[in-house]
């Protein structure tokens, strides 16, 4: 985020006729539901006819012009859809050049609502003064993502202030979408049949719902300060309770720069980075069970005048049961033991059933490849010298191989989150060409390790901030 300006343009309070009583309430309504049916069929035919229009007068520029379209067309629908484009997006190379370029701006620059939106919500939030409650307010958003846009603002007492705002029907749109997920998670199994998605789909739909609710947000953002109470370069926002409700999250603004824009910085800075997001990540992890579920980069930026890496986003935290990080830890070891039936005994604690003697090798096939900088103990980069683009491909290939033939897996509900989480966060890793001793860096976090431990802090933890698991 850029500075905040010392005097930014007081608001234009816009008239707007007050809505309906109970209005913005019916965010589960079945006509809710249809709309966002019809929104991202309506907007994705709109991004084809771009496309083909540009194909046919433009040849190869089109690539570009439809990218944008998408990105534009993705940024219109907001949701789990466009969640999902951004997640795609911070993968290196997996996309063409233009898409990722195109598809990354959503992270923090997708298309804004309105003025006049922006004062009807707020009054619908924090009453028909609501600009009373502000010394200043600023009547362009900073940025928006998928469920909300963020306004700078300041508070009577000074304090520099960030409003996020959510958007209208986000409930509805989130059902609509968690419903086509489903139906296209069942068209997939029956088509492919090596994977299982089922509890997959509950628990994204579990996660998407909570990222709702910007009170649950807010005691997100209490509970990662004390967890990283010892860790005075690794920031987290500061709610304002009297400023907020549930659709309504104010609070402290961070300074800094999107962590992308240090790509080409010098490789000490870059690797400074680095570890502060790698223990910004795996101290939560490993004192409370606790992860940043939506690692990308929007989500962080770097204050480089105070040496101070900022988490900006705590909607996605998911809160793992003791053992199944005790699982993790487990699989970690015996992987280095290349012990198999140590390996098993991990994948029962995190979920999977019934696992055959090849079905243990398929799992750690890719567990190999995740834990991969873990079990090297030198420094190097997440990739070790593979081209970005070629990172993961032949893994997957021989996964998906070895799946056809031994028949589909259940993926477990915890592994999901899991799993996003660690290819996000390598993903980042990858982007700023980070060079660390990965293993001694888990090794550390690892100190004095014991799931008895872990679930007397978590508790501790999850009751000092009001949230439960």
């Amino acid at each position: 985020m850029s500075s905040f300006p010392s005097e930014p343009p007081a608001p234009t309070i816009v008239p707007a006729s007050p809505a309906p009583e109970g209005h913005d309430r019916e965010a589960d309504s079945l006509l809710g539901r249809a709309r966002r049916i019809a929104q991202i069929g309506g907007t994705m035919a709109n991004a084809g006819l771009s496309f083909g229009v540009n194909r046919l007068f433009s040849g190869e520029k089109g690539d570009a012009r439809f990218a944008a379209a998408l990105r534009e067309a993705l940024g219109r629908t907001r949701g789990p859809m466009m969640k999902l484009a951004q997640m795609l997006a911070t993968i290196p190379d997996l996309l063409p050049p233009e898409y990722a370029e195109a598809l990354q701006k959503l992270q923090a620059h997708a298309p804004a609502m309105g003025w006049a939106f922006v004062n009807r919500r707020m009054r619908a939030e924090l009453g028909p003064d609501w600009a009373g409650r502000f010394a200043q307010f600023e009547p362009e958003a900073s940025f928006a993502a998928s469920l909300g846009q963020v306004h700078r603002a300041r508070a009577h007492d000074g304090t520099l202030l960030a409003v996020k705002l959510q958007y209208p029907d986000m409930a509805s749109a989130v059902e609509a979408d968690i419903g086509q997920l489903r139906t296209l998670m069942t068209l997939f199994k029956a088509l492919d049949g090596t994977i299982d998605p089922s509890a997959a789909v509950s628990e994204l739909a579990d996660r998407l719902r909570e990222e709702l609710d910007y009170r649950r947000e807010a005691k997100a953002q209490d509970l990662y300060r004390s967890l990283l109470g010892g860790e005075p370069d690794i920031v987290a926002p500061l709610p304002r309770p009297d400023l907020s409700t549930a659709r309504l999250l104010s609070m402290s603004w961070l300074d800094g720069a999107g962590v992308l824009e240090f790509k080409a910085a010098d490789p000490g800075l870059r690797n400074a980075i680095a570890h502060k997001l790698f223990r910004a990540w795996w101290r939560p992890m490993m004192g409370a069970g606790v992860i940043h579920g939506d690692p990308h980069p929007g989500n962080y930026t770097f204050d480089a005048a105070n040496d101070r890496l900022n988490l900006l986003d705590f909607g996605c935290i998911r809160i793992f049961p003791p053992e199944f990080v005790g699982g993790i830890v487990a699989l970690y070891r015996a992987l280095l033991a290349d012990d198999r039936e140590a390996q098993r005994a991990a994948y029962r604690v995190w979920g999977f059933r019934d696992l055959s003697d090849e079905g243990v090798e398929v799992l750690s096939l890719w567990a190999r490849f995740i834990f991969a900088p873990l079990l090297d103990d030198r420094v190097r980069t997440i990739a070790d010298g593979v081209p970005p683009g070629e990172y993961g491909r032949r893994e997957a290939f021989a996964l998906k191989q070895r799946l056809r033939a031994i028949g589909p897996i259940a993926i477990p509900r915890e592994f999901v989150f899991m799993d996003r989480a660690a290819i996000g966060l390598g993903s980042v890793f990858l982007h700023l060409g980070a060079e660390l001793n990965f293993h001694r860096l888990f090794e550390d976090s690892l100190a004095d390790f014991s799931v008895p431990a872990l679930a007397e802090r978590q508790t501790r933890a999850l009751n000092g901030a009001g949230l439960t698991m």
